[in-house]
C-alpha cells in the first residue's frame, strides 16, 4: 500500500532537509515540489511565458545546479501565485505521490491541496528571524553578496505572498502536526519527524 508523507512549511524552516532524511530512513521516493516552481521561475527569468513553461516542464529541468539561488526563489514565488501554473504542476505532483513504493513530498500546499489524503501531514516552521539567519548563512557560504536585513525582508515578503495568494495559500492542514525548528538541531527535528511517522505507521 502506498504511504504518503506530506511536509509543508515556509522557506528555510528545514522541511527540505527533514524530507530527504525521512525518505532515506523509510525507503520512500522524495519530491521537493518547490523545485518545480523554481524551474518554472528559472525559465521565466530567461524570458519564457510562465504558463507555457509550466506546461512544458520535464524532470530534467529540475536538475539545474542554479535553481537554489535567491533570485530564482523570488521568481518561483511569483509564478506560484498564477493559478494556471499551479494547475499545470498538480498532476505531476499527484502522479509522483501515488507510486507504489510510497513517497515524501515537501512544499507549501501538499497536505491541503496536492495530497489531502496523505497518511501523515507535518508542518515544519520556525521564526522569520531564525529562517532568515539560516538562509543568510547558506548564501554567504556560497559567496553571495547580501545582508541579513535584506534576506529577512525577502523571507517576510515571501511568507506574505505565499500565505495570502488566492489559489492554494500556504497553511497547515487541520490535521497536520506542527514541528517548530526554531530551537531544534537538525538531528532533533529529523528524529521528531521520524518518530511521528513510525507511530502513524504502527497505529
Amino acid at each position: 500500500m502506498t504511504f504518503i508523507v506530506a511536509i509543508d512549511g515556509p522557506a528555510a524552516a528545514g522541511k527540505g532537509t527533514i524530507s530527504k532524511a525521512v525518505a532515506a530512513e523509510f525507503g520512500l521516493a522524495h519530491l521537493d515540489t518547490g523545485l518545480l516552481y523554481r524551474a518554472v521561475g528559472f525559465k521565466v527569468m530567461s524570458g519564457a511565458d510562465p504558463i507555457a513553461a509550466a506546461n512544458a516542464l520535464n524532470p530534467l529541468d529540475l536538475e539545474h545546479d542554479d535553481l537554489r539561488t535567491a533570485n530564482v526563489a523570488q521568481f518561483a514565488s511569483q509564478v506560484a501565485v498564477i493559478p494556471e501554473v499551479r494547475s499545470a504542476l498538480v498532476n505531476f505532483q499527484r502522479s509522483f505521490a501515488t507510486q507504489a513504493s510510497g513517497a515524501v513530498l515537501d512544499g507549501r500546499d501538499i497536505g491541503t491541496v496536492i495530497c489531502p489524503d496523505a497518511d501523515i501531514k507535518l508542518f515544519v516552521t520556525a521564526s522569520p528571524e531564525v529562517r532568515a539567519n539560516r538562509r543568510f548563512q547558506e548564501l554567504s557560504a556560497k559567496g553571495a553578496k547580501t545582508t541579513y536585513e535584506k534576506v529577512l525582508n525577502e523571507v517576510v515578503e515571501r511568507d506574505m505572498r505565499d500565505s495570502t495568494r488566492s489559489d492554494a495559500p500556504m497553511r497547515a492542514a487541520a490535521e497536520a502536526i506542527v514541528i517548530d525548528t526554531s530551537e531544534l538541531t537538525i538531528e532533533s527535528a529529523i528524529q521528531t519527524a521520524c518518530d511521528l511517522i513510525r507511530s502513524k505507521q504502527s497505529a
